[in-house]
């Protein structure tokens, strides 16, 4: 009796229940669309001033440099208050940071806008409320980026955890692509960066809004499998301190962390590069969007594939080496003039692969390190990418010479003259290649959380099958 009121009730409230008195609520999609949209909006405020950088210059009277400190402070931010978000994540739930994030990234977009306000008007001090405005957006980067992770874990059964954290952490580079349509579509000259902030505060809104009603408890009521009922039987120093004995991890921390660094490198350096050899800013746009939504494409495949399959180890294996040899392709054809339709397929393929292994690498993170609380595991992984990305971002920099033999430049530099980028261009193939290397050889683990699961289910069989046998015997010596 006990059990069908069970069943009758996980009807009414979602999805049937699974084996074992696990619940999932259909609640988890409202959920996962309330990070989604942080997600996407706060990477949309990251870059709304990079792709329109000299009409931002012209119109509050400021240097480019100043300008490219608005998407900068992000990185600067987003290492410390990174650690502060692991433990918050990990120590306050799901429900703090997520609301924490949505609050910050509204009132950051708010404050930037501000800078329009003619009451408000700073003059040229209006870079000021920009300024103010994006810190408060890059703290609440790393809480959002951690989120997807956590969310998958409590809310989604096993066979839908990596589909879900797929869906919340490609939102990210969804962000940066509608950015970078989106901010040259409106700003045809400087006086349109007004109406520019103000379209960007909308989606932040929107966002707080949907997240304060989605999100109304730490974790579901029940919890959808063994391992969410244990998410948070570590304390984050214990984590970190069994993260830093785990050699496995140590090893996917690494080359996950780097991958998404030389990711980072390749999208900003992309039209450095390209503009040497003659092509346009358009074409490079073109190639950064084949990029980005190749690798939306890639990771909704494979977290269906992983999800069904478990091959995480197999998957991100596979598309870590592919990925390095789109990095060499694009290395050496980008060297050459009029290879258009090479370029484009090439940058199609690098992102298809390589955007596609990072949210299966997060559900790997955790399958790793099980019992770790899922934030600490996924944002070991961001830090660490963060500070690889400052470093091969200056390797790659200074590797970077002027030139005078570029009579097909498209490049317009005020010193005049133009970069030679071929020798950064191998060097960061090369270091691609030398990530796939080392996580092939070096990579081997089992999947804890898994086998936890496992386990688990097959002591609620056995407690079953006891309290059947047990209950027979009862009704043959009555």
């Amino acid at each position: 009796m006990d059990v069908e009121v069970a069943a009758g009730a996980a009807e009414e409230k979602g999805d049937p229940a699974p084996p074992g008195g696990f619940q999932v609520y259909k609640r988890r999609w409202l959920v996962l669309a309330a990070v989604c949209l942080l997600n996407c909006s706060n990477a949309m405020l990251w870059l709304t001033f990079a792709p329109v950088a000299d009409k931002t210059a012209e119109h509050f009277h400021i240097t480019l440099d100043t300008v490219n400190w608005l998407s900068l402070v992000y990185l600067v931010i987003s290492v410390p208050f990174g650690l502060v978000a692991i433990w918050m994540l990990d120590t306050l739930g799901l429900k703090c940071v997520v609301i924490l994030c949505a609050w910050l990234n509204m009132v950051g977009s708010i404050v930037r806008a501000l800078s329009i306000v003619d009451v408000l008007s700073l003059g040229s001090f209006n870079v000021v409320y920009l300024l103010v405005g994006q810190c408060l957006c890059a703290m609440a980067q790393p809480l959002i980026i951690f989120a997807p992770t956590k969310l998958a874990a409590l809310w989604f059964p096993d066979h839908q955890r990596a589909t879900a954290n797929m869906i919340g952490s490609m939102s990210n580079p969804l962000g940066i692509l509608i950015a970078n349509i989106l901010s040259p579509a409106l700003v045809h000259e400087g006086k349109d960066i007004r109406l520019t902030l103000g379209v960007y505060a909308g989606p932040a809104i929107f966002a707080c809004v949907l997240a304060m009603v989605a999100i109304r408890k730490k974790e579901p009521p029940t919890p959808p499998s063994p391992s969410a009922s244990q998410s948070n039987s570590q304390s984050v120093f214990a984590g970190l301190k069994m993260l830093l004995k785990n050699k496995p991890y140590l090893v996917l921390a690494f080359c996950v962390g780097g991958g998404v660094a030389l990711f980072t490198c390749y999208s900003t350096l992309l039209e450095q590069i390209l503009c040497v050899m003659g092509y346009s800013n358009f074409f490079a746009g073109l190639c950064g969007a084949l990029f980005t939504v190749s690798g939306l494409i890639g990771a909704f495949l494979l977290g269906l594939y992983v999800d069904r399959t478990k091959k995480f180890i197999e998957s991100t294996k596979i598309g870590m080496c592919l990925s390095a040899l789109s990095s060499i392709a694009f290395a050496v054809v980008s060297q050459f003039r009029n290879q258009a339709y090479a370029l484009a397929a090439i940058s199609s393929v690098f992102g298809f692969f390589g955007f596609a292994i990072y949210p299966a690498s997060m559900e790997l993170a955790v399958e790793c390190s099980y019992p770790v609380g899922e934030g600490t595991s996924s944002g070991l992984i961001f830090v660490a990418s963060q500070i690889l990305g400052v470093i091969f971002m200056v390797l790659l920099q200074s590797l970077a010479v002027e030139t005078k033999n570029a009579p097909f430049s498209t490049c317009t530099l005020a010193q005049g003259g133009a970069l030679d980028w071929s020798t950064p261009s191998l060097v960061l193939a090369g270091l691609c290649s030398l990530l796939a290397c080392f996580y092939v050889v070096g990579f081997h683990s089992s999947y804890r959380r898994i086998y936890a699961e496992m386990s688990n289910s097959c002591s609620i069989n056995k407690a079953d099958d006891y309290i059947t046998e047990a209950g027979q015997k009862e009704k043959e010596t009555d």
